[in-house]
């Protein structure tokens, strides 16, 4: 297990990694940052000068989720999915698969929500293929990106609970 800022990544098994970040927010609020679109298009956008300018959500089993990335540069990325299990506000399953695909296969990301003491464990699980799809992800710097989301997930969940005191 490593830290990435105030992540912890982990590949616990041959094909799964498993991404770990605490906030200081009510499971409800990081829950609903993470499944309502227009929360997930501020937050979810990795490293400085990427937007989300598509984000799509149909939050029930069986409905389907389409996020669309652009740099600063015109890079373009995008993923979906289909939502295997949701039990709010403790766990979503989706399936991910990229637009462009760069890994094979589809991946599975089990997401859980943990509070204690007013603090949300946010908890990403994500399982691929094989171990050499596993791999090659980790290879790719992925956890930075996801890092950088965290920390703007944690700038918007500060936010509200700022307005919330007001």
């Amino acid at each position: 297990m490593r830290n990435v800022g105030k992540m912890t990544i982990d590949t616990p098994g041959d094909r799964e990694v498993v991404m770990t970040r605490v906030f200081d927010a009510p499971r409800q609020l990081v829950y609903d940052a993470y499944t309502k679109p227009e929360l997930i298009a501020r937050w979810l956008i990795g490293p400085p000068g990427w937007t989300m300018p598509v984000c799509e959500v149909d939050l029930k089993v069986g409905g389907t989720y389409h996020y669309g990335w652009q740099s600063a540069d015109g890079k373009k990325m995008g993923s979906h999915g289909i939502y295997q299990e949701i039990v709010p506000p403790e766990r979503v399953v989706v399936t991910e698969s990229f637009d462009d695909p760069w890994y094979p296969g589809e991946a599975v990301a089990t997401t859980t929500f943990v509070e204690a003491g007013g603090r949300t464990t946010m908890t990403m699980s994500v399982q691929y293929d094989s171990k050499q799809t596993r791999d090659m992800v980790v290879k790719t710097g992925m956890e930075g990106g996801v890092a950088c989301s965290f920390d703007h997930l944690e700038q918007i969940l500060a936010s509200q609970l700022q307005s919330a005191r007001s």
